[in-house]
């Protein structure tokens, strides 16, 4: 709990099963959260079998693999159902450290912000944590360009390490949302879209062998899709598109 808000970490998982219990262990030592969520997304290692021993843990295993995004959905969904007043996301490769969990929640708590994201980017922690420089230069270019047309004064779009306000889950059009590794983006873009200033906290990461990442060829399908997905809300902002995604308010 955090002044009587109860906080839920959900770990969006996928072969996960060499860090997951590491991870857990250092989210659990933070004190305020009351329960994890682990989706599974029908992973080829024993991820369920090890998150089934995890105490105050609901673990939920996809019958198929349905995508990262999909995972998300599936998340927050049970997050709500669980009665959450604060919903994290840790991935469970332990790539972003769990120890900053009490200063996002307590930005959330205190009613400052509906979001929150550990971002890579400030501090220079992305390279010296072992960032491929050919990532951070094209994660530097797509924020600049997501910045433009958005209006925002993001360090980054693309962290997995964000938190969020049950108020502010609820009134996402999430399900409109793609289900692949887009979604972030998406749902970043609609927080912007729906008026909410997104606050950022610097975090640590760590890139080693067991840690999740997409090959060259998903990165260019996820970058292409938020440059089409920052033009969709600026085209929408001019009405001069409709879109689901950013859905008009009379």
């Amino acid at each position: 709990m955090y002044k009587d808000k109860k906080v839920i970490v959900v770990m969006p998982a996928y072969n996960a099963a060499q860090t997951l219990r590491l991870t857990y262990d250092e989210v659990m030592a933070q004190e305020i959260v009351d329960f994890v969520i682990v989706v599974d997304d029908k992973s080829r290692d024993d991820t369920v079998g090890i998150a089934k021993t995890l105490p105050c843990t609901l673990v939920y295993p996809h019958k198929r693999n349905q995508g990262y995004g999909a995972n998300q959905k599936t998340c927050y969904k049970l997050a709500l159902d669980e009665g959450a007043d604060i919903i994290i996301m840790v991935h469970p490769d332990y790539q972003y450290t769990p120890m900053l969990i009490p200063a996002m929640a307590s930005m959330i708590g205190n009613g400052l912000y509906h979001c929150v994201l550990g971002s890579r980017i400030l501090g220079g922690y992305a390279l010296k944590g072992g960032m491929p420089v050919w990532k951070y230069i094209s994660n530097r270019f797509i924020t600049l360009v997501e910045n433009m047309l958005m209006g925002a004064k993001l360090s980054e779009y693309h962290t997995g390490y964000r938190a969020f306000s049950r108020e502010l889950i609820e009134q996402l059009p999430l399900n409109m949302n793609s289900d692949d590794f887009v979604f972030d983006n998406q749902m970043l873009a609609q927080i912007i879209w729906s008026g909410h200033t997104v606050a950022e906290v610097s975090c640590p990461t760590k890139y080693f062998a067991e840690a999740s990442s997409i090959n060259l060829q998903r990165s260019i399908k996820y970058g292409i899709g938020c440059l089409l997905t920052a033009l969709k809300f600026r085209l929408a902002r001019f009405k001069l598109i409709s879109s689901k995604l950013f859905p008009l308010v009379d």
